[in-house]
């Protein structure tokens, strides 16, 4: 019994969705998405509501049902309100800026870091030391922040380095010296 893939999907008002042998195409105001579904789930799609259902009880078919079914209302949202990560800069002289549509980041190497936004995604600076991640598709917000991330990951003697915002980094204590 799956809890999450029993659950029906309400399309919100301006929100097509379509649905091509295996293929399911989300159009929203925010733009469109299309992702290929596995064969062995089967989308329902009614006036307003979209119900995934599984041939069977066996373990691949079940953890398939939640997915889906997860994956399609990530969808239709993204198309709807767009998803957002936002990162903290911490350090000093660390900082980011924009130019163009590249993310410029000063990191403490002997060199600016930069980072062109994958298609869909776009970076927001709000001050030097906040980014903000946007686009429509979740999987890919979440893959451009941890890469973001990656350039300068939090260190755990200071905190200085880029961390997610709601992130906490556990402070260790140095060296205690001669006693």
């Amino acid at each position: 019994m799956s809890r999450i893939g029993n659950k029906h999907i309400t399309v919100p008002e301006g929100v097509e969705v379509s649905m091509n042998e295996n293929v399911i195409t989300v159009k929203g105001p925010k733009g469109t998405m299309s992702r290929e579904i596995h064969k062995n789930m089967k989308v329902d799609i009614n006036e307003n509501t979209i119900t995934v259902t599984r041939p069977d009880d066996e373990p691949s078919n079940r953890s398939l049902h939640g997915l889906t079914r997860t994956l399609i209302n990530n969808m239709i949202e993204g198309v709807v309100h767009e998803f957002k990560r936002e990162l903290e800069i911490n350090g000093v002289g660390y900082r980011a800026q924009k130019r163009g549509n590249t993310l410029v980041m000063n990191l403490g190497y002997s060199h600016p870091v930069e980072m062109d936004p994958p298609q869909g995604i776009t970076f927001d600076v709000p001050d030097p030391n906040h980014i903000t991640v946007r686009g429509i598709d979740k999987e890919l917000v979440g893959q451009t922040a941890a890469v973001v991330r990656t350039k300068r990951p939090p260190e755990v003697y200071r905190g200085k380095g880029i961390k997610y915002a709601e992130e906490h980094i556990r402070r260790k204590e140095g060296k205690s010296g001669k006693k």
